[in-house]
């Protein structure tokens, strides 16, 4: 007599791996996902730093060769090399990993930023004035302020198009 024995798996054996398999990606997928966020704030951060640092550069070289501190009317050119993604002035950013500067034209303004996930950020830039009594300017520092990460207002955008 023929001894015969399967090779294989059952239907219930294949299924039970499904299952489990399943379950790991329910959990790993949400990880994954908050990782991306991380990582993208982290390269803001990292952006934004080498902008203030920049602007404290900026600041010194100006005071060096005006006899004040000044900020630049555009942050962006403090650096010495712009991040991947920088498109200018205009409007906010509304691509994937762009950056850009919006100038209101009174020494004040925004950086943006787009995320992969389509979520937009601003930073609110204010160059600083140093103005005497009489409008003249003055011989003060004109140190401006770079405040921190904001969602960006959409409605206000959609408002100004």
């Amino acid at each position: 007599m023929k001894n015969t024995t399967s090779k294989g798996f059952t239907l219930i054996e294949l299924i039970i791996v499904m299952v489990i398999l399943g379950i790991m990606a329910a959990v790993a997928v949400p990880k994954y996902l908050d990782s991306i966020t991380n990582a993208e704030a982290s390269a803001e951060d990292a952006v934004i730093s080498s902008i203030r640092a920049g602007l404290k550069q900026a600041a010194n070289n100006s005071l060096l060769t005006e006899g004040r501190s000044t900020w630049p009317n555009n942050p962006f050119n403090a650096l010495a090399e712009t991040p991947t993604g920088y498109t200018g002035f205009g409007t906010a950013a509304d691509t994937d990993g762009e950056w850009t500067y919006v100038n209101n034209g009174d020494g004040t303004g925004k950086i943006t930023h787009q995320r992969a996930d389509n979520s937009r950020f601003e930073w609110v830039y204010d160059r600083g004035t140093a103005e005497s009594s009489d409008g003249s300017g003055g011989d003060t520092d004109a140190i401006g302020s770079l405040n921190p990460r904001a969602p960006l207002n959409s409605t206000e955008e959609e408002e100004e198009e």
